[in-house]
């Protein structure tokens, strides 16, 4: 039903003739493993089934023109391929625009214009990657059409590429490698200092997966994001004037307490803290899903939570609120928050005879205690990007 009415909204915004395509990436959640991936951390994240919709039309001309069924007040946005550089006034027309910058800049040139209308049911702001995952969409429609030779894992690298580059985030390549490399019932242990990776599956026996939104809005660029990786660099570059490693991702935690004083600042010593800790909770965590522990992964879910909260501090009273609600109900086997932070989402392993409890309770103490609502969504995990039609 979904793609019928995307087609039908392309049709009436750039009329019915010529081969429109339809094609999907997903969006992602990250079940553990945060702010480790510019580390040189691992992470554990997974693709969704809910995600971006793109419908397109090939040009013969230059154009490029772009309509949001999710921001709709904006109308039809016109560029071209001859002017690919970020506009401030048409900002979510920069991530698929930036795709089409990085194409040319990796040798592949996009020769022809084109009619885009993308629809997504990622809430946006999330947290749950909307714009890794329209970057991921632009890239397999770039291949798809133009028939450029990159994998999946390149798509995920250009994506990288032109969020660092042309939108000026500098993210780590996790949002976008979750996304392209997508396999429905799976999370992905990502090695992300080698990109060497493994399938490992997601055996939840009688419980579910729940993001809850705090619809509190943050955007990348302008959140504390850039900072804390700034910070992180610094660390390591002091941590590395007595101990030889290339990121804070190659330190047991017993190396880090051992060395820590070379870090010159307590803050930078909390950032270092966290991200050295949480790679290996991350270790910890995929071990215990694998031996089917499923209650460890959940207080490591937990401990995660705590050093974003404390030593990172990139959570806020949204987030803390609907975890610590959470960790309140009864049949709630791990909660974090997910993401960069800042607002955005938590995701929470809950008991299937809980769920509806967890979603009631957890949402009625936060919409008293913040002021407005939160949602719920109980996912399954998916596969990476596809054409549909």
């Amino acid at each position: 039903m979904m793609q019928e009415q995307i087609l039908a909204k392309f049709k009436e915004i750039f009329g019915a003739e010529g081969d429109i395509r339809l094609y999907f990436a997903p969006g992602r959640v990250n079940l553990i493993g945060e702010h480790t991936d510019y580390n040189g951390g691992h992470v554990f994240p997974c693709a969704l089934t809910i995600g971006t919709y793109g419908a397109v039309r090939q040009r013969e001309d230059n154009k490029l023109r772009f309509f949001s069924m999710n921001f709709e007040k904006f109308g039809v946005l016109e560029s071209s391929l001859d002017d690919l550089k970020p506009d401030k006034a048409a900002n979510w027309t920069n991530y698929p625009k930036g795709v089409m910058w990085a194409f040319k800049e990796k040798g592949m040139q996009v020769t022809k214009g084109m009619d885009l209308l993308l629809f997504g049911n990622i809430p946006n702001g999330s947290g749950l990657s909307s714009s890794a995952s329209v970057e991921v969409l632009t890239g397999y429609i770039l291949k798809d059409l133009f028939g450029f030779e990159v994998t999946n894992q390149d798509l995920a690298l250009i994506g990288q590429y032109s969020e660092n580059n042309f939108n000026g985030v500098n993210c780590g390549i996790m949002d976008q490698f979750a996304i392209a490399m997508g396999k429905a019932d799976n999370a992905i242990f990502l090695d992300t200092a080698t990109l060497k990776f493994d399938y490992a599956p997601i055996k939840l026996t009688g419980a579910k997966i729940i993001i809850s939104c705090t619809n509190k809005k943050r955007g990348l660029g302008d959140s504390k994001y850039n900072e804390r990786r700034s910070e992180c660099e610094t660390a390591l570059e002091e941590l590395k004037s007595v101990v030889s490693i290339n990121s804070l991702g190659d330190l047991t935690e017993e190396q880090f307490e051992q060395h820590k004083d070379a870090i010159q600042d307590e803050t930078r010593k909390k950032r270092a803290k966290h991200a050295v800790y949480e790679n290996q909770r991350t270790l910890k965590a995929v071990d215990a899903l694998k031996s089917g522990d499923v209650k460890l992964f959940g207080e490591l879910m937990n401990a995660s939570h705590v050093s974003l909260r404390d030593d990172y501090e990139v959570t806020g009273i949204e987030l803390d609120t609907m975890v610590e609600e959470a960790w309140k109900i009864e049949g709630v086997i791990g909660s974090r928050m997910t993401g960069a932070g800042f607002g955005g989402c938590t995701v929470s392993i809950v008991k299937e005879e809980a769920v509806d409890t967890f979603i009631e309770k957890v949402g009625k103490a936060y919409e008293e205690k913040i002021g407005y609502a939160g949602d719920f969504y109980v996912v399954e995990i998916g596969d990476g990007p596809t054409r549909l039609s």
